[in-house]
């Protein structure tokens, strides 16, 4: 594999004019057929198999009147006044919203009952002509705007409800930019030169313009989620940098060590570029495992985020080698700082005797670090996951005024509304026993209010909505969901918004187990080939649960308890988000291992020149530590940048991937690995001779070693 990119490097190399123009190609294509073709995001939140999603199959095919999306348009008069003095611009408003596209009916709440008991506060009930997982922003806001004639009579007007919390619009708060610029500081010191710094910055651009741009494509062919766009950009942001600076760091390395420009870059290729290959697949996989929670919003932002990786590990290996043939010896130019000396190197210094120290030591520095970690992850026993509403958003948003509004005026279980759907050709409740069923839903005491049963234009269907006494994410309202349901005859399913979440959450609840399996075997089975060894996949899968259990309890202590929540500009706390912890095991994983494989195959490198276990350690640490702690510290700032989004969410994924990196590139990479293979030795290498037949070959293992870019180490006794 090692001179398949050796080739692919030197081709690129060869002609980097036509790799140039053949990615301008690409790029131009990919973004204009976004610009034409991409379809719409859209948050697929049905739960295979479950109950809501019975429920809303049979609502499009027998009441499709009743399987559109609704959203509610919120009238607040102001304190001591009633409603109905605004009833001549409310009416103006609505008769605007029944001129909206998309829109297929409106209610006047003055008509309907829906006002207060105080009379201040109503709501028209708008009902879409699709589901509200298909509508987009644009409806919302043509919602929004016609509410102006009641906003310039001096009342309070907002829209809320599913569609409008689904279909809000994503807002930005220049986190990329802020990134980008923190991490070309850190690239900076790194290099010291302003080309050298400016080079993975453009290669993460053009990774993060294609990837999001394929992102829209894919969202033509099924159900993208927004989020996958957010998931992306932090995952394109950091790999896209991280890959060249593994790459443009060996490439120099091998300059300063003597060899000429075409032999350095293809030196650098066929050792940091297959490295970059193997650490991209490892991500693609643990992204693509969200496949198999069987939910389409999660499948969404798994292929999203591998196709990003794709153009990452792309870019990586035919542009970049492309543009540090043009640039040639100017890849030095602009230095900030003077060049140092092969003897100066810090990897001939703090690097190695860190190594020699903890591998003289190994005990304490892996129970330290072990107890760290064990601390950190502590928290995350407690956790509590839930799907987020509308009342975990910003007040600054018009659905979370409008939520406030809702509990306000006719309590908070009027925004998890329930829809009961009966099958009337199904054995079960009859339209005649349909009374019963309300009666027995109403004197459930989690249910507030039952609304008029309604019939399908057939006469084989009825929908009965429920409004329940506690809020969408209370867990109360999910014990009220499971009497509700224990109550229904079998031709009655349950549905909403609040159903649907619920039961997308005990989908993530059964399938986690298998999904963490799926990528731990996978990742093993691609390490031990990788590396020929059973060992240093068993140690490398460990030791990234460690760093993601420490991620996990950092973020339930900052947002479940509330720790620190004045320096993360929380409101109050919040319930974990049920896909986060899917979302950040695929992406942790992954870009662990990416860190894993850097350093693991520069040691494997020196293992194989000399034999010597604890040298090679010594060595390969003393080779990339320098590198990975300047990748993890670009990658955390880019995460660290989300954590100032105005939404708890972002933050919320933000704090996570960025704890996580930090950890595993600085307690784990630096101090738990030497430790444990210096007390392991030569049994980090131990393969069965009956497996090592069998394996295929991933390595060129007839190929010479590449030429060691470090100064000889002076010997222990000579120190």
């Amino acid at each position: 594999m090692h001179r398949v990119i050796r080739r692919i490097g030197d081709a690129s190399a060869r002609r980097p004019w036509l790799t140039i123009g053949l990615w301008t190609l690409l790029a131009v294509l990919v973004i204009g057929l976004a610009g034409t073709a991409g379809g719409r995001f859209a948050d697929d939140l049905v739960a295979p198999g479950s109950q809501s999603e019975r429920a809303m199959e049979l609502l499009q095919e027998r009441f499709p009147q009743a399987a559109g999306g609704s959203a509610k348009a919120v009238f607040a008069a102001p304190e001591g006044e009633r409603l109905d003095r605004y009833r001549p611009a409310i009416q103006a408003a609505l008769a605007r919203i029944a001129d909206a596209e998309d829109v297929a009916a409106v209610a006047d709440p003055f008509a309907t009952g829906t006002v207060s008991r105080d009379g201040r506060i109503g709501y028209a009930e708008v009902t879409f002509d699709r589901p509200s997982a298909g509508l987009g922003p644009e409806p919302v806001k043509a919602i929004t705007g016609a509410l102006e004639p009641v906003r310039a009579a001096g009342a309070v007007a907002e829209v809320g409800g599913d569609a409008a919390f689904i279909n809000a619009e994503t807002e930005t708060s220049g986190t990329e930019a802020a990134g980008l610029l923190a991490a070309l500081v850190v690239l900076l010191v790194v290099f010291g030169t302003v080309v050298a710094a400016l080079v993975p910055i453009v290669i993460a651009m053009v990774t993060v313009a294609t990837g999001l741009s394929g992102i829209a494509l894919l969202a033509h062919a099924m159900d993208v989620t927004s989020a996958a766009t957010s998931v992306g950009m932090l995952i394109g942001l950091g790999v896209g940098i991280d890959y060249a600076l593994f790459v443009v760091a060996r490439y120099r390395q091998n300059r300063t060590a003597g060899q000429d420009n075409r032999a350095a870059l293809s030196n650098a290729m066929a050792s940091a570029g297959s490295a970059v290959l193997f650490a991209g697949g490892a991500v693609v996989v643990a992204m693509s495992a969200l496949l198999l929670t069987g939910l389409g919003l999660l499948a969404s932002v798994g292929l999203g985020a591998a196709l990003v990786v794709l153009f990452a590990v792309a870019t990586a290996l035919t542009l970049l080698p492309a543009l540090l043939s043009l640039l040639g010896d100017r890849i030095d130019a602009g230095r900030l700082v003077r060049r140092r000396s092969p003897a100066e190197r810090t990897e001939d210094g703090a690097w190695w005797r860190l190594a020699h120290r903890v591998s003289g030591r190994p005990w304490p520095y892996l129970l330290g670090a072990s107890a760290l970690l064990l601390t950190l992850a502590a928290p995350a026993l407690w956790m509590q996951t839930g799907y987020p509403d509308a009342g975990d958003d910003r007040t600054s948003t018009t659905h979370r005024r409008a939520y406030d509004l809702l509990a306000e005026g006719f309590g908070p279980g009027h925004n998890a509304p329930l829809l009961l759907v009966a099958d009337l050709r199904r054995p079960g409740v009859t339209a005649q026993t349909i009374p019963d069923l309300t009666g027995r839903l109403a004197a459930d005491p989690g249910i507030a209010a039952v609304g008029p049963p309604r019939t399908s234009p057939q006469g084989d269907a009825v929908v009965v909505p429920a409004i329940p006494t506690s809020a969408p994410a209370d867990a109360e309202t999910s014990r009220t969901l499971e009497r509700v349901r224990d109550l229904a005859p079998a031709n009655v399913a349950v549905s909403g918004m609040t159903a649907m979440t619920d039961d997308l959450t005990r989908q993530l609840d059964k399938t986690l187990p298998i999904f963490i399996a799926a990528i731990l075997a996978t990742s093993f089975l691609l390490l031990m080939v990788l590396f020929r060894a059973v060992v240093v996949p068993l140690k490398a899968a460990v030791m990234n649960l460690l760093s993601i259990g420490a991620a996990y309890g950092v973020v339930v202590a900052v947002f479940q308890w509330g720790w620190c929540a004045d320096l993360f500009g929380l409101d109050g706390t919040y319930a974990i988000a049920s896909p986060l912890p899917t979302i950040f095991f695929a992406v942790l994983f992954g870009l662990s291992m990416d860190y894993e494989v850097f350093l693991l195959s520069r040691i494997r490198e020196s293992y194989d020149a000399t034999g010597d276990s604890t040298e090679s350690v010594a060595r390969g640490l003393a080779g990339t530590g320098r590198v990975i702690t300047s990748a993890a510290l670009i990658m955390t700032v880019v995460f660290l940048g989300f954590v100032a989004h105005p939404s708890p969410l972002v933050k919320m994924l933000g704090l996570g991937l960025s704890t996580a990196i930090l950890l595993d590139a600085t307690v784990v990479r630096m101090l738990l690995v030497p430790a444990t293979m210096a007390l392991l030795g030569k049994a980090n290498w131990w393969l069965p001779r009956w497996l090592d037949r069998r394996l295929p070959h991933l390595t060129d293992p007839a190929t010479e070693p590449f030429p060691d870019t470090l100064a000889p180490a002076p010997a222990p006794a000579d120190r």
